[in-house]
């Protein structure tokens, strides 16, 4: 191997202490689809001579079975090793190899290219300090190109190595190489990019990746491995605010407890005063230990126990500080966060926030904005979907302790964890750590606007009326669209008529006049629900045009949607769930629309449902469709 020695044969023990010494670089590969990620990495791995011989027997047995080169040797195989990545020829999961050379050590992860896969990518990004960003020379700067390294860039990696891959296809032309590197740098203008170094290479062929290509005369910089051996990462690590997460409090016998957990950020010694957060007692350190010894001081990221000079109460979630350099405590703050969950995030709904070793309870109060990756535009939504990143405002139930993750990543990021599934939805890097962005409206006079009701419900306010004889499925589909919406994690409640002459409405005849009241007064009601910021299913015989006109009128126009449920009358009269049918029978009853007088129905409804023809499900289909055109969802 590449980083073997002569103490290997006469001290083992001396040249395992040497490697233990060595820098750890964490580093991935990111780009566009068949950029050569693997490739590459399969290209590092053999020129350092980190394969071993049976798994290059492997490799090369299963080159011509899933290889994508042909009778050559297919490196990608190296790190795709899902059975669906090698029938594809792509990258579907992030796969991590260690691999070490005479001067580092270095952990690379080889992330996924297609767009629906960013997630991977990000959760790959998190932990790195370095990226390689490879262009396919044959195709320049593509659209995962920006939106990785804007992704890299929001995580805080400030060293990007551009590799632009692919060049032997291109003949190692200097102006294809000068084409894109101008491409790319009007691109990275925009963004906070920190160290930039362009690259030229053929990760098929190894040129410039661990040894120098003689096909590029022109190019005068260091190789691919190079720059990984000298590039300067301790620079970047924030020595000097101290952060210690507890972890965990250990305590084998009546003589010790220490209080176990990783240096987040800044330096500790012995001596050092530190602040418990959040109970704000103080104490001395005692002492540092590790499992081989006792150290007089410790960094980022070594994992460490303290012990202290005073018996104080801390547990898990708990924060060490120097008292003269506190973090930010409080409930609420601004972050940008990325969505990885199929689920929509929906405004206001109470997640779990894993931040450093402190759960918590919260919600997403409001996005601010969300931001579209390719272009960098800002644009306003309701809601977040799958890989989509957004400014958003945070609440949480109790104060946490954090910095801007942009001066420390390890008090300035946080996971986001669905509360009944447990599986983590999101993630976020806090952005600032003043007070939060409102609306002006909102902070002169503490009122919530409905622009406020529509971000956090991820909805527009509307009145979904069904109306039709008794008997057509008013109330059953009321109730079965108020379901689905509740499903879909929005805000909407029945408003039946049969309910409001039970209460409100309990004082009127079952005459025309009586039911144009009932309607009227519902109205009423339903102009409320819009109001605070609701979806209102209605269900109304609205017998009466004149009645429903001025049902309308009330609720407003662009808020009321009239579904018209048209079953033949024979069908509403087998049906005959509130027993009208029967009882106009036994009585000369003059007060049953259809039967006793003509129903007049409506001329323009929004949408007319057959529900003799139709089930449930496909009713309340039709109906989400209508207001996803609406724009109510």
């Amino acid at each position: 191997m590449s980083h073997q020695s002569d103490l290997i044969s006469t001290d083992i023990n001396a040249y395992l202490a040497q490697h233990e010494r060595k820098e750890l670089l964490r580093l991935l590969t990111c780009g566009s689809v068949d950029d050569g990620k693997s490739t590459l990495i399969g290209r590092l791995l053999h020129d350092t001579k980190m394969i071993y011989e049976d798994q290059l027997a492997a490799i090369k047995s299963d080159s011509l079975k899933s290889g994508t080169t042909g009778t050559a040797l297919d490196l990608a195989l190296l790190v795709d090793g899902l059975q669906a990545e090698r029938e594809q020829g792509i990258t579907i999961d992030v796969a991590y190899r260690y691999f070490s050379t005479a001067k580092r050590k270095f952990i690379i992860a080889d992330t996924p290219g297609h767009e629906q896969y960013t997630r991977n990518m990000a959760t790959g990004a998190s932990n790195c300090e370095l990226a390689i960003i490879l262009i396919d020379a044959r195709h320049g700067v593509m659209t995962q190109t920006r939106r990785h390294t804007y992704i890299a860039t929001l995580l805080g990696i400030r060293h990007l190595i551009v590799a632009i891959n692919k060049m032997d296809l291109m003949q190692f032309s200097q102006d294809v190489f000068d084409k894109i590197k101008a491409d790319y740098l009007a691109f990275a203008g925009e963004l906070d990019t920190g160290e930039l170094t362009f690259i030229p290479i053929s990760a098929l062929n190894g040129d410039n990746v661990v040894n120098r290509s003689a096909q590029a005369p022109w190019y005068d910089g260091p190789t691919l491995m190079e720059m990984l051996e000298t590039v300067k990462i301790s620079a970047d690590r924030n020595f000097a605010d101290f952060r210690f997460p507890v972890q965990y409090v250990n305590r084998p016998n009546l003589n010790f407890r220490g209080y176990c957990g990783t240096v987040a950020s800044g330096v500790v010694r012995k001596g050092d005063l530190v602040q418990v957060l959040s109970s704000g007692k103080t104490s001395r350190v005692k002492s540092i230990v590790t499992q081989d010894e006792e150290l007089e001081l410790a960094y980022p990221p070594l994992a460490i126990t303290l012990t202290l000079e005073d018996e104080i109460d801390i547990s898990r979630g708990d924060l060490l500080a120097h008292p003269g350099n506190l973090p930010t405590a409080r409930s609420t703050l601004t972050a940008t966060v990325v969505w990885m969950s199929e689920a929509e995030m929906q405004p206001g709904r109470l997640y779990d926030f894993k931040h450093t070793t402190k759960a918590v309870s919260g919600n997403i109060s409001n996005i601010i904005h969300s931001i579209d990756v390719n272009t960098l535009e800002r644009r306003a939504t309701s809601k977040l979907s799958l890989n989509e990143i957004a400014l958003c405002e945070l609440s949480f139930d109790q104060n946490i302790y954090f910095d801007s993750y942009s001066g420390n990543a390890g008090t300035g990021a946080f996971i986001i964890i669905d509360r009944l599934s447990n599986v983590t939805v999101g993630a976020g890097m806090i952005v600032q750590d003043d007070n939060l962005s409102r609306s002006t409206a909102a902070k002169q006079s503490g009122h919530v606007t409905t622009a406020e009701r529509a971000v956090r419900y991820g909805q527009q306010p509307a009145t979904v009326m069904f109306v039709g004889l008794s008997g057509a499925g008013k109330s059953t589909l009321a109730h079965a669209l108020e379901r689905r919406l509740f499903d879909m994690g929005r805000v909407s409640t029945v408003l039946d008529g049969k309910v409001m002459r039970q209460g409100i409405s309990k004082d009127l005849l079952h005459d025309a006049a009586g039911r144009a009241e009932n309607l009227r007064r519902s109205a009423y009601i339903a102009r409320y629900l819009n109001d605070s910021g609701l979806i209102c299913c209605a269900a109304f015989v609205a017998a009466s045009r004149e009645a429903r006109a001025h049902a309308i009128s009330v609720i407003g126009q662009d808020h009321c949607i009239v579904v018209y449920l048209n079953p033949p009358l024979d069908v509403c009269q087998a049906r005959d769930p509130s027993g009208l049918y029967a009882a106009a029978q036994n009585r000369d009853a003059g007060d049953v629309p259809g039967l006793s007088f003509p129903y007049e129905a409506p001329e323009n409804p929004d949408l007319v449902l057959p529900t003799d023809q139709m089930t449930v499900d496909e009713c309340v289909d039709r109906v989400i469709n209508l207001l996803k055109e609406r724009l109510v969802l």
